[in-house]
């Protein structure tokens, strides 16, 4: 895992130079670095907006998409957490920074999730199987 965050360090290290270069000398902008940091983390983070945006409007259309959506929120929320924990891990040379670590964290999670869904569907058909037998003891008083 940790060759792997390096790669994705050196990646995003070319792009920061890439950046500066066509901006500042192609462009001839002048940005500070805390000008770039600005602007391309704001640029990223409306575009980000506007795709979870769309999404989520879409999701929320079909049954349970609510559920749907809180879903994919928290297993956004677990990536992070995750990753962050193995690199915490890393950096104090507390614990061993694997990324099988982070893959069977959310593989917890994704059980436990599976665990909820059999439980709430197991409640909404009980809710409808009852309220099938009401209705019909209702008919059956008229």
């Amino acid at each position: 895992m940790g060759e792997g965050i390096k790669f994705l360090v050196e990646v995003v290290n070319n792009i920061h130079d890439i950046l500066i270069l066509i901006l500042n000398d192609v462009l001839g902008l002048q940005m500070t670095d805390k000008d770039m940091h600005f602007w391309i983390m704001g640029f990223i983070g409306i575009f980000t907006f506007a795709c979870v945006y769309v999404i989520s409007k879409w999701l929320s259309e079909f049954p349970f998409g609510i559920h749907l959506i809180a879903f994919l929120y928290t297993l956004t929320f677990m990536f992070v957490l995750v990753f962050a924990i193995e690199i915490q891990q890393a950096i104090t040379n507390r614990g061993n920074m694997e990324f099988v670590d982070a893959i069977i964290g959310l593989w917890g999670f994704i059980a436990l999730f599976l665990v909820y869904v059999v439980i709430a569907v197991f409640l909404i058909i009980t809710k409808l199987i009852f309220k099938k037998i009401r209705r019909k003891d209702d008919d059956v008083d008229l």
